[in-house]
């Protein structure tokens, strides 16, 4: 069975939750990490979500490897391709989104490209080409303090342009509003014009829809999982698709239960505190982490003793102005990386003693723990906040376990409980 989307994730967190969007609205998902290898064996899916952990590397890199998912997702029969970018659209102003825009949609020689990272139902909507957090401008939210990708721009026709070789144009929610024809004309309008990419606007869950039914007759488009809903609720009404039941966990897995928080939000941290009130907690120097090793052996030391008497937590996490000052010390580059592979360490060292649940807080901890225990897939579940799934690992050496990636900004106060709850 051909796979009807095909989709790139920039990160292993928005990979999730796009997988999680396509599942909720019926497509039968998986995400698998990295490209897969040819003797994978995947059941029978509407679509397939290959995670990358591009979105903050070099962009030459993050344009190759993302080619080669293309290649191989086209290579099975994939018709439309998403690449899926963080609703924040973080990047700075030398990619990686636009890098890799250019060189899909030279591959698969679209004409223009419709992009919008809105996803109203998080609370991210695209005005006259503005990115909105909640209430504010983008350049107003907490993204602005962004580690990694400090957005400080929310005109998202500057921003793409700035990385794009190709002209941006702008699909404006009057015309999105008019419907799918509408939209039909105004992309055929920018195509005649040399324009290669759009950014489209939409507020409510229904321009997604019709953003949905104008990108699913491309062979691709660029977004958040907003779009991804938009293009699975075109597949299902045209017919393309017929939905399955929503996600399920599967049989029992049981065994330890471990979390990991590298994320330095504000959601996060807010996450950390409510968790310690019902587990033990145990919170990381970043100093000491990026100094050497012993940082992460005293999280296994201190942990391992404990897992038998119910679920910890571990947290690299930090207040902005602590990252910040680490970054000053060591480069931020060198500190990221650094916390990253510790956790990832913690990570492989809590699963050679018996956790088989674990749930990582952040996109970076999330992508280097993926990694570090070479789970090449998973099978999507059920949902425990919006955008966040259980997953069920497919081919892991570690045998049967569950996860959940949570990017950093997602989820409630008692994410790590509510979590737990449904990872049985």
């Amino acid at each position: 069975m051909t796979p009807a989307l095909g989709c790139i994730a920039d990160d292993y967190t928005g990979a999730s939750d796009l997988a999680n969007t396509l599942t909720r609205a019926g497509l039968r998902t998986v995400q698998t990490i990295g490209i897969p290898a040819d003797d994978l064996m995947l059941p029978e899916v509407d679509a397939v979500v290959v995670s990358l952990k591009s979105r903050s590397i070099e962009a030459g890199l993050a344009v190759s490897r993302s080619r080669a998912a293309d290649k191989w997702l086209r290579g099975r029969g994939v018709g439309h391709v998403l690449f899926k970018i963080c609703s924040t659209f973080d990047s700075t102003d030398a990619g990686n989104i636009g890098p890799v825009m250019d060189a899909l949609r030279a591959d698969c020689g679209e004409g223009a490209v419709l992009v919008t990272p809105a996803f109203p139902e998080t609370g991210r909507t695209v005005y006259q080409g503005n990115l909105f957090v909640g209430a504010v401008p983008l350049s107003e939210s907490p993204l602005k303090d962004h580690p990694l990708n400090p957005m400080h721009d929310s005109n998202l026709v500057r921003v793409l342009a700035r990385q794009s070789s190709t002209q941006i144009g702008l699909v404006d929610l009057a015309t999105v509003a008019r419907g799918a024809e509408a939209v039909r004309a105004r992309l055929a309008e920018l195509a005649a014009r040399g324009i290669g990419a759009a950014i489209i606007d939409a507020v409510f869950d229904r321009d997604l829809e019709t953003i949905g039914l104008v990108a699913a007759e491309h062979l691709l488009s660029v977004g958040a999982s907003g779009m991804g809903l938009g293009l699975a609720r075109a597949l299902v009404s045209t017919g393309k698709v017929k939905p399955a039941p929503s996600g399920e966990t599967g049989a029992a897995v049981g065994g330890l239960a471990a979390c990991l928080a590298g994320s330095c939000s504000q959601a996060t941290l807010q996450q950390i505190a409510s968790a310690e009130r019902i587990m033990p907690v145990l919170h990381l120097d970043p100093e000491r982490i990026v100094a050497g090793a012993a940082e992460a052996q005293r999280a296994l030391d201190w942990a391992r003793p404990r897992l038998a008497e119910g679920p910890v937590l571990i947290a690299s996490s930090a207040t902005s102005d602590a990252v910040a000052a680490v970054q000053a010390r060591h480069g931020r580059d060198a500190a990221g990386h650094a916390i990253e592979q510790a956790m990832a360490g913690i990570a492989e060292g809590l699963v050679q003693a018996g956790v088989r649940r674990l749930i990582v807080a952040g996109g970076e901890t999330s992508g280097a723990v993926v990694d570090r225990l070479k789970i090449p897939g998973f099978l999507v579940g059920v949902e425990i906040a919006a955008g966040v799934p259980v997953l069920r690992a497919v081919g892991a050496s570690s045998g049967e376990m569950l996860l959940a990636l949570k990017s950093g900004n997602f989820g409630g106060p008692d994410f790590f409980s509510d979590a737990l709850r449904l990872m049985r």
